[in-house]
């Protein structure tokens, strides 16, 4: 293969940038990855041309400065519309057992918040708060019939909220 930069520009552009517009989904993405690929082969080139595969070195940088991007800016969600405020969780709709449980042991109401609150299994608490899974277990044991003989379900009207 002897041909220069710019022979092979040339001739495999056309190509390279469909292999653009595959990977973006974009005709100015995919012309933008082709331009970058293509300054970067430049650099490259020597080296590039020893190994007899330019074609590929474009793709491989391609593919890898799409994913590189699509990283970046995945977490972002454009919109056009401004948020209408600040969100706050509303109160709790039992004061009486959220008082109860700050009467709790920390370890206790740490377990019982992170058990029935966040939804977590033993294993996961016990390696939040480094204790065994058997400590976990114990202590949620304590901490709810503590709570069963201080606190009692509020009623409205007849049925439990």
């Amino acid at each position: 293969m002897d041909d220069t930069y710019e022979e092979f520009v040339a001739s495999r552009a056309q190509s390279l940038l469909r292999y653009g517009y595959v990977l973006s989904g974009n005709p100015h993405d995919a012309a933008d990855l082709v331009q970058d690929a293509l300054l970067k082969l430049r650099g490259a080139w020597p080296r590039v041309i020893n190994k007899r595969d330019p074609e590929g070195y474009v793709r491989t940088t391609m593919a890898r400065q799409h994913i590189s991007l699509w990283r970046r800016t995945r977490r972002e969600t454009l919109t056009d519309l401004v948020p209408e405020g600040s969100y706050t969780d509303p109160a709790p709709s039992d004061d009486v057992l959220w008082r109860a449980l700050e009467t709790l042991p920390r370890r206790q109401r740490a377990v019982l918040v992170l058990r029935y609150y966040e939804v977590l299994s033993d294993e996961e608490i016990a390696a939040q708060l480094g204790i065994s899974r058997g400590t976990v277990r114990s202590q949620a044991s304590r901490a709810l019939e503590k709570l069963r003989r201080t606190w009692s379900p509020a009623v409205m009207e007849g049925s439990i909220r």
